[in-house]
């Protein structure tokens, strides 16, 4: 080949890439115990989720279930004492003697049964033969059934104070919102007449910058509120937040409007600006995820149709 001829590939044609092999998806990621996708444990261990198996059927099991199971399992065991006497397998023997197929042998039976689940363990009546291995399972199930049903009424306890607990903090938190909220208006009438006034512009954005922030703390924490699932609020609380908000989203608008052409929003004011009016306009009847009152509703499409005002 001599310099300046044009080079060709050795098939004479242009040569092109080989396509890129599929590369399998391969299975889905798996859900944690929240519903978040792929933040479970890497690792999988049998022992570990058969201990989840065994919790979760505790759980979903109430008190009264759990009492149920647990003088069931003393009936059948004396049942099964005594039925050892009916076919001829005396298992268990009182003052020397096997305890009989009788009526009183069925009383004695049920009375050793409940001796052995709740662990007392007299001695007048003996397990012999089979019925000791009658005897050990019952005593380990009814231990752990009565511990279960103890533990059921301790955590009914714990959540009924944490449920106080939550309550009276999350009260406190809707009246701190709405205090808050008035303290924003109140600052923000103070800077409207402060720009009436032709004040000086850098003391305007610097209260300006302090009393965005604090609005939208509290905006965000309300858009929260009303998508919160779990969240119960009493409507006239929630429907003097949202006035309150309101009332601030107009005071804000206005103040917006009335500040000169020369005043130069710093970056940090515009950010927060832009972060108020897209969380307000999420607040709406038709956006948040549940259903409220007409009364909140009214209040929701009048707090997004006030954000819009704010540019």
């Amino acid at each position: 080949m001599e310099a300046g001829e044009p080079t060709e590939s050795v098939a004479g044609t242009a040569w092109e890439p080989e396509p890129a092999a599929d590369i399998p998806a391969g299975p889905s990621l798996a859900a944690s115990p929240t519903g978040d996708l792929g933040r479970g444990p890497a690792r999988l261990s049998r022992m570990r989720r058969f201990d989840n198996s065994l919790l979760d059927l505790v759980e979903r099991r109430s008190a009264l279930q759990l009492s149920l199971i647990y003088i069931g399992t003393i009936l059948l065991s004396g049942f099964a004492y005594w039925l050892g006497a009916l076919v001829g397998e005396h298992g268990l023997v009182e003052a020397g003697r096997p305890v009989g197929a009788d009526l009183n042998g069925f009383a004695s039976a049920l009375y050793f049964s409940f001796v052995t689940a709740t662990s007392i363990g007299y001695g007048d009546i003996v397990p012999v033969g089979v019925a000791r291995v009658i005897a050990v399972a019952e005593g380990v199930t009814a231990l752990l059934v009565f511990g279960a049903v103890v533990a059921k009424f301790v955590s009914h306890r714990q959540e009924e104070l944490m449920s106080e607990i939550h309550r009276v903090t999350f009260e406190e938190r809707l009246d701190r919102v709405e205090t808050n909220l008035h303290m924003v208006i109140s600052e923000l009438l103070s800077i409207t007449a402060m720009c009436e006034a032709k004040a000086p512009l850098n003391r305007i954005a610097t209260r300006l910058e302090s009393a965005a922030l604090l609005f939208l703390g509290e905006l965000r924490t309300t858009r929260d509120l009303l998508y919160q699932p779990r969240l119960v609020v009493e409507e006239g609380v929630l429907a003097a937040i949202l006035a309150t908000l309101a009332s601030a989203l107009g005071v804000l608008a206005d103040l917006l409007a009335c500040v000169p052409p020369e005043f130069s929003r710093s970056e940090p004011l515009t950010i927060t600006l832009d972060r108020l009016s897209g969380l307000a306009q999420e607040i709406c009847g038709e956006c948040v995820p549940h259903t409220y009152t007409p009364r909140l509703v009214f209040w929701m499409d009048h707090i997004q149709a006030t954000a819009r005002r704010i540019k």
